[in-house]
Order: C-alpha cells, then structure tokens, then sequence
C-alpha cells in the first residue's frame, strides 16, 4: 500500500473528488491500494485547509470549507449587491444564550433603528460582486442621480406589545446628543419606566449610539 508521503498530487485530487462524490472512505482506499489511515488523512486535511497538498502553507488558516466557498460565490451571483455575511460565531453564540427565552422575557427587549429614505434614487456608492470584464452588463449597473432631491430619516422601536412613535430626524443627521435628545429620553425612558429593571434596549453600532454622552 502507499504511504501518504508518496502520493502525488494528481492522485490526491482524485481521491478526494472520490470522497466528494458520495464514496466512503473505505471504498476508496481499496481502489487506490491505499491505507485507510491515508486516505482518511488526506481528507481531514483537505476539509481543514481547503488544499491537498502535505506542505504548510503560509498565511492565514481557512475559515471556510470549500462547500461555504461555492455558496458565498453562488449567492454573489444571484445578488450583485447583497453584503457579505458577518460575525457568524456572534450571532450564532447569541442564538444559543437566548433560545430559552419566554415571551414574557421577549415582551421587556425593545428593538430599534433609524431608516432613510430619498424620494429619488439612492445616489450612495454600492459595492457590486462581479466578474472580470463583465462590468458594462445590465446586471452590473446601478442608476445614479447627480441631482438627489429631498431625503428624509426617521426612528423607530418595537415590542411585542407595542411600538414608539415614528420619530422625524429633520434637519441634518443623527448625532450623539440628538440621540439623547431626541430618541432616549421623549422614547425609550418611557417604555423603561413602564417595564421595569428587566427591560432590554436594542440598537446598533452606529456611531451616534456609541458617544460616550449617550
């Protein structure tokens, strides 16, 4: 049987292609005459660092397998605009401290978020997922407005039995103090006046939610 120091890489390639297909491990070995040892080896290693070769590889270690690889770009190409996935291990952490919880638990968190809104097209800039070359297609293109009428944000919270007021942000951005003055105190102190000590209040990262006044 062959060891797995002298099996190239073309043989590699193919024994994990094998694996991929739906062939056992076992099975595999006894086609190649290699031991079941190597070819379990192999592909641990492969699974692990997403190459077939024996070397170290410098850089950082793979986060993704090969499988997650295929999916990123396939939904990339589905979406030209959508964003990546982040703080996987984060959410997914979170997902599980919270799993337990009873409505009457939900029933204290208050969620919320600001949204603006433009009565033309968003002139932002997107980022856009493409392939070399294919810059000029239809898919690839998103309208511009060099002269963007009005805009407008807007504040928001939700709970299971009840919402805020929609806030109008006029008159310029969202601020730290604005916040404070604007959204926490007219707002959120009164729906944690009438909670309690057990009220939750959820908001994001944005800058203006992170002063050190707020």
């Amino acid at each position: 049987m062959s060891s797995r120091h002298h099996i190239d890489y073309f043989m590699r390639g193919r024994i994990i292609g094998k694996i991929e297909e739906g062939r056992n491990i076992t099975d595999v070995a006894r086609e190649f005459d290699i031991a079941h040892s190597v070819v379990s080896w192999l592909f641990k290693s492969f699974k692990t660092t997403g190459m077939c070769s024996k070397r170290h590889e410098g850089g950082r270690v793979r986060s993704t397998t090969p499988a997650e690889d295929r999916y990123i770009v396939l939904s990339a190409k589905r979406n030209r605009r959508t964003t990546a996935q982040q703080h996987r291990t984060a959410r997914l952490q979170w997902c599980r401290e919270h799993h337990n919880w009873t409505e009457q638990d939900w029933a204290c968190v208050l969620f919320s978020d600001e949204s603006r809104f433009r009565l033309s097209s968003d002139c932002r800039r997107q980022l856009i997922w493409r392939d070399s070359g294919t810059a000029y297609r239809p898919e690839n293109i998103h309208e511009k407005d060099r002269y963007p009428t009005c805009t407008i944000m807007v504040w928001a919270g939700i709970m299971i039995n009840g919402r805020t007021r929609l806030h109008v942000v006029a008159n310029g951005t969202m601020t730290g103090q604005r916040y404070i003055d604007e959204v926490l105190l007219p707002h959120v102190r009164l729906f944690r006046g009438a909670v309690g000590d057990k009220f939750v209040f959820m908001d994001d990262n944005a800058t203006c939610h992170r002063t050190l006044a707020v």
